[in-house]
């Protein structure tokens, strides 16, 4: 690659997906500039840049724009291509996209967009669903220290950005307990063996701050 890149990435301090992209140009070592965004007033750069979605997170690297997020991944791993984020062989990097679109699509949906919208007795029922998901993961996990193995990868920064560091902190908000130790000892595990590596320390929001905003969008939810 070229000595002097242009990375460039507009984000906002609480997305899990922008999170994990800046967990990945970490974990490469790769040199960045963040451009925090404002969920209730986006740049012109950012509408500029993402004209169709108007989200983040957006990838700039040498004037080309990267878009969404799992997609940013696959091209930093391609581009980047030390410390790999995806599997070498094909049938697991199969299963790391897999698992990693149930993430980002059932678990969210049934764990926090489903879940801010219903009442009590929906919000149990949400609950177990989203457990029968989790639990799809947790077999996953057995016996290894990361579901890239003995090093974090592809589907720690998709489920780790998600699930920890952003959804159980919408949970707590609204004091429900979806995963517990007994029931997912590899999970926690796990939680605990991602806690300890510094590029994802780095990148975890504050937690306070970020339980309040996390409220604040399952009003903006359930207000829509």
């Amino acid at each position: 690659m070229a000595e002097k890149e242009e990375v460039k990435l507009l984000g906002i301090w609480a997305s899990p997906f922008s999170r994990r992209i800046e967990m990945a140009l970490k974990l490469k070592g790769v040199p960045y500039e963040y451009v925090e965004e404002i969920l209730e007033k986006k740049s012109p750069l950012l509408l500029a840049l993402n004209p169709v979605h108007k989200k983040v997170p957006v990838l700039v690297h040498n004037g080309k724009t990267i878009l969404e997020s799992q997609v940013i991944l696959e091209y930093i791993d391609e581009t980047w291509k030390h410390n790999p984020l995806l599997p070498q062989d094909p049938y697991e990097r199969s299963k790391a996209r897999f698992l990693a679109k149930l993430v980002d699509e059932q678990i969210i949906t049934a764990g926090f967009v489903s879940m801010a919208r219903a009442d009590e007795k929906g919000r149990k029922v949400l609950a177990e669903q989203t457990r029968e998901l989790i639990m799809i993961l947790e077999k996953e996990l057995v016996g290894k220290d990361f579901f890239g193995g003995k090093t974090v990868g592809f589907l720690d920064l998709v489920a780790g950005s998600v699930i920890p560091f952003c959804l159980e902190r919408g949970w707590e908000g609204i004091g429900l307990e979806v995963i517990s130790e007994e029931k997912f000892p590899e999970y926690k595990r796990w939680v605990k063996n991602l806690e300890k590596v510094d590029f994802v320390k780095d990148c975890i929001p504050p937690k306070e701050k970020h339980v309040e905003h996390m409220n604040h969008m399952g009003e903006r939810i359930r207000s829509a």
